[in-house]
């Protein structure tokens, strides 16, 4: 017996070995499989490498042939950078408490209640693209004047739109300046620039507040807004823009009815309002006339504009009123009078309602009634 332990042990041993062995083998064989080999590896780097490389020279040619394409052009007409054009299509709608542009605010941030949701077309503005934007307060909205009169001149036909140089300011009182110098929607190219704060999204939908749009405005962009780079400090304006007060209203008052007549009418618009009761849409009226939002001649000669009220934004007497309003789409939208000054009733769109009000000689507006439009 003391013989065989050792032959036993041996042959242990050699199985041991066989066994490893066999394993070995089996695990080589396995990796193999699945692992690439070194070569392969270097094989795919190159072809990854060789795939930038075109696409990149790829990009190089786009901009060779896009700035040959200039040239072209530039020659054929002469290298006359006039006949250049840079065709852009909206990326989305204003939808607006302001249903005309008489109303609307000259300047955004005047009217905190005043509210709008800014739709984009989920064509050219993917969900994704509005990701992000909840961190921000505020944005800044590049829009078109499209309620312009002349804008369909100035696109087809720029050199005989007859634009004008010098606008009336209504903080001069009429005096005209250079409309550069000024934020006049009549312009070469009739591109609006506005800040708002962002009250939130629904998918391709933000909301805001403190807008100077008025309902159906085209967008062009959206950026955010940048305290630390968008607020100038020490910046400094004429001392004519500094006059704060030069439109201000001294006080908004509103008839015993008024209150009434409204809630009475709320249940037929609150599921489309942009506001959550009748109470705070009066609160929006307030706000917006606690600035005086006639043109100057209205201001200056209120006897004389004796017309009447047009939805379509445009006075029935054809009366021109060419003064601006600093950053919307105003001409004028708006009244009904009397011969005398002091019984001028004007009128107010806001979403669905016609607001009437008159103001005496020293700036106290007085809100007469409210009634659902037609």
């Amino acid at each position: 017996m003391g013989r065989a332990k050792p032959e036993l042990l041996g042959i242990a041993a050699a199985v041991a070995v066989a066994s490893a062995a066999v394993s070995c083998y089996w695990w080589r064989r396995k990796f193999k499989l699945f692992l690439p080999s070194r070569n392969r590896i270097q094989e795919l780097e190159a072809a990854l490498k060789g795939s930038l490389e075109k696409c990149a020279a790829e990009r190089q040619g786009r901009i060779r042939a896009q700035q040959a394409l200039r040239k072209a052009l530039s020659r054929a007409n002469g290298d006359n950078d006039e006949f250049f054009s840079y065709p852009m299509a909206p990326i989305g709608v204003v939808h607006s408490c302001f249903t005309t542009r008489n109303g609307t605010p000259r300047q955004p941030l005047l009217v905190p209640l005043a509210r709008a949701s800014l739709e984009f077309y989920p064509s050219r503005v993917p969900e994704a693209s509005l990701e992000g934007l909840e961190g921000f307060t505020h944005c800044w909205i590049i829009f078109v004047f499209h309620l312009n009169t002349d804008i369909e001149k100035l696109w087809k036909n720029p050199s005989q739109s007859g634009f004008k140089a010098k606008v009336r300011v209504p903080r001069l009182k009429g005096k005209r300046v250079g409309v550069f110098a000024t934020r006049s929607p009549h312009r070469p190219c009739p591109i609006g620039l506005t800040v708002a704060k962002l009250e939130g999204r629904h998918g391709c939908t933000l909301l805001v507040s403190d807008v100077d749009l008025v309902d159906g405005t085209p967008i062009l962009d959206i950026k955010p807004y940048l305290p630390y780079c968008d607020s100038i400090r020490g910046a400094d304006v004429p001392t004519w823009v500094k006059e704060d007060n030069a439109l201000a209203i001294s006080s908004v008052n509103f008839s015993n009815v008024f209150s009434s007549i409204l809630a009475d009418s709320w249940s037929q618009v609150e599921q489309k309002s942009l506001y959550a009761s009748p109470e705070e849409f009066q609160s929006l009226i307030k706000q917006v006339l606690s600035w005086d939002i006639r043109s100057v001649s209205q201001r200056n000669r209120p006897h004389e504009h004796s017309c009447h009220y047009n939805t379509k934004g445009k006075t029935g007497d054809g009366s021109d009123f060419t003064d601006y309003h600093e950053n919307d789409n105003h001409k004028e939208d708006s009244v009904v009078t009397s011969s005398i000054a002091t019984d001028v009733v004007y009128h107010l769109v806001l979403e669905c309602f016609d607001v009437s009000y008159r103001i005496d000689d020293s700036a106290n507006v007085f809100v007469e009634n409210v009634a659902l439009m037609k």
